[in-house]
């Protein structure tokens, strides 16, 4: 702690006391670079326990559901028109509680409605359809 004297315009001096942070931040810096070097090396790897030997392949071929959506919005189920959407839901509930848990593949055109793809998925989720893709995305790359 260091203590230097100034003038306060009267005849006696007045005391004007700082502190001295030198030390202190010699000791901080010290201790930084003590806790960088001690810190373990962190890895960029993940250590995962994987399977031995081959997954067993199933026999039986998954049963595909094609949803067809064509530049007019209209919407197929395995290539028959559907009537509409009460019969898309149906035909949904159907599959969702099949034991052959089918695959629904959507496939809208590129020139379909927006909103007709839209309904078609919220009615996919809403029937509970547990497998689903949407095919054809290479028609939207230009």
């Amino acid at each position: 702690m260091g203590m230097s004297v100034g003038s306060s315009g009267g005849n006696e001096p007045e005391p004007i006391m700082d502190i001295n942070t030198t030390p202190l931040i010699d000791v901080m810096l010290v201790l930084l670079i003590m806790f960088i070097i001690t810190i373990p090396i962190q890895l960029h790897s993940v250590n995962v326990n994987m399977p031995v030997g081959d997954p067993p392949r199933s026999q039986v071929e998954p049963v595909k559901i094609r949803l067809d959506i064509n530049e007019e919005s209209k919407i197929f189920w395995d290539a028959q028109p559907v009537v509409d959407a009460a019969d898309l839901e149906n035909r949904l509930r159907t599959a969702a509680v099949s034991p052959d848990n089918p695959v629904l593949i959507v496939r809208p055109d590129k020139r379909a409605r927006y909103e007709t793809v839209a309904h078609v998925l919220a009615a996919v989720q809403r029937a509970g359809v547990g497998r689903m893709t949407i095919a054809g995305a290479e028609q939207f790359v230009e």
